[in-house]
């Protein structure tokens, strides 16, 4: 797939939106994750291999704020059960029409997928095995985080799994100022300049609110979940395993 170059913050603005998943973030997006998230390819990478893991027949698998699908195909690579399919699920029309044009090029794998433009906190989980909220959660207003959880421990099966991605906080401030500039250092490493950096972090201030790694523990198990496990860390990103 070729990438677009994400130059949306480049110039200076003269009034500083907040951030949405409209067809200009979409037409970058793939350039803009990589460039922005450390550790992505990786993350997307095993959560195919975590739910080719805990996947079981007759089940959904649920991709929840799917962007452009890419934990969805990652999936679809590696499960390996009969009757099982995948739920894509996200709330921007631009990110659900082009996912589903790159899902028609995925050539193979037979798992049946099903791309859904609906609001997340909408969707009723159900029968499932393996949920992914990759970077999704940060984006819930905070106190309707716990009810999500809830609804997904209650639709997973025994035995089910949560892959939880998330850009996480740290309460003490010096470790917040040294994952914060190490973050930075990395995107201006992938070309990104000072500007870019100040523009986009305003621009996601008031929809992205990230929370400390106990703050997800203390949830996860407050929602029922017997243990969570950090599975992947890089600066201030991290992902979580949630067994059921």
């Amino acid at each position: 797939m070729t990438k677009t170059k994400d130059a949306i913050y480049a110039a200076p603005l003269q009034e500083l939106i907040d951030f949405k998943f409209d067809e200009r973030v979409v037409a970058v997006f793939p350039d803009m994750i990589q460039r922005s998230v450390p550790g992505y390819g990786m993350i997307i990478s095993n959560i195919g291999i975590l739910a080719g893991k805990y996947a079981q027949a007759g089940s959904h698998c649920y991709d929840l704020g799917c962007s452009l699908g890419a934990a969805t195909l990652a999936m679809r690579q590696r499960i390996n059960q009969p009757e099982c399919d995948i739920i894509a699920v996200d709330n921007s029309p631009a990110m659900i029409e082009r996912g589903r044009e790159l899902l028609a090029r995925d050539a193979g794998p037979t798992v049946p997928v099903t791309m859904v433009c609906a609001d997340l906190q909408d969707v009723t989980v159900e029968n499932a095995s393996v949920v992914v909220l990759n970077f999704t959660l940060q984006f819930i207003p905070p106190a309707q985080r716990l009810e999500l959880i809830q609804r997904i421990h209650a639709g997973l099966r025994p035995g089910g799994i949560l892959i939880l991605s998330e850009k996480i906080a740290f309460s003490e401030p010096e470790r917040q100022h040294f994952h914060v500039e190490l973050h930075h250092d990395f995107k201006r490493a992938n070309g990104y300049s000072d500007l870019e950096i100040s523009q986009k972090r305003s621009a996601l201030e008031n929809v992205m609110i990230p929370e400390t790694l106990a703050c997800h523990h203390e949830r996860l198990k407050a929602a029922g979940f017997t243990s969570s496990e950090v599975w992947f860390q890089c600066f201030n990103f991290a992902s979580l395993v949630a067994m059921k």
